[in-house]
């Protein structure tokens, strides 16, 4: 198991490196000051779904260093849950103002056994590189070992079942209810501090630790959950993306695009 884990973080590292490289020399997304790896994390640790929307805005666990209204400060992060038989999808997202919400990330859960479930997080298309998922991964030593390719004898990942994390169980257990934050713009608990965000490379190396037991894959694993998810997605008419860039804008009568900043000093409940 040490072993196992000393793999996973090289090549972590390996991997890490080799994305901050290229990221160096161009303009990083805007979802790449928002921590899938992170949010997985965080969720692995909670209890349930409400305690789970506190600790991502805790600025402490260096998960969120977005700030897609401008104005200076972190965005808060809502959550709320979706649920159709043993598919689950647990939904992030801000408001960028009073009718504008959007989406950030949808953690994707399905049960695939009695005491098995597969999860995966997937970065909302307006904010992160198409195709952009996360799931938590193991590894598992090559069968063969000897002086053929590097490639044969390469460490293999393998999926994690996470049947048995906490938040897991609580969604599939017999009581569950749907989890639907009460906050929204300007309207934000009393114990929320938002913070200044830092600069992208200081946010990536925070974290860094985040990124040694979960990876990126090009492989769709959760469907059905996906399926349930995808017609109620939701996205604001004041995000532009251009290219890697991500603008929030308002159009005036005249058709010209002009930057929104926000001023105002949210409420606290």
């Amino acid at each position: 198991m040490k072993r196992n884990l000393i793999i996973l973080f090289l090549l972590s590292l390996f991997s890490g490196l080799t994305y901050a490289q290229t990221d160096a020399q161009n303009n990083e997304y805007a979802g790449d000051n928002f921590s899938l790896e992170g949010v997985l994390e965080v969720f692995k640790n909670s209890s349930n779904i409400e305690e789970f929307e506190k600790y991502i805005n805790e600025e402490n666990q260096n998960v969120n260093n977005l700030d897609l209204d401008n104005d200076g400060e972190t965005d808060y992060i809502s959550v709320e849950s979706m649920t159709e038989g043993d598919h689950h999808n647990i939904i992030l997202y801000t408001y960028l103002s009073e009718n504008e919400r959007q989406d950030i990330a949808v953690i994707e859960i399905e049960k695939t056994d009695k005491e098995e479930a597969v999860l995966q997080i997937i970065g909302d298309e307006a904010l992160f590189a198409a195709n952009t998922i996360v799931e938590p991964s193991d590894v598992t030593e090559p069968s063969e070992k000897g002086n053929g390719p590097a490639i044969q004898n390469a460490p293999l990942r393998i999926v994690v079942n996470v049947w048995f994390w906490k938040p897991v169980r609580f969604i599939f257990s017999p009581g569950y209810r749907v989890w639907v934050s009460p906050y929204r713009w300007h309207f934000y608990p009393k114990w929320w501090k938002p913070w200044k965000p830092v600069r992208y490379h200081v946010f990536y190396t925070k974290t860094a630790p985040h990124r040694v037991v979960y990876h990126r894959t090009t492989i769709h694993r959760v469907k059905h959950a996906h399926a349930l998810y995808y017609p109620h997605r939701k996205t604001s008419t004041t995000i532009i993306k251009h290219g890697k860039k991500t603008t929030v804008v308002h159009k005036n009568q005249k058709g010209n695009v002009k930057v929104v900043k926000t001023k105002r000093k949210p409420h606290k409940k």
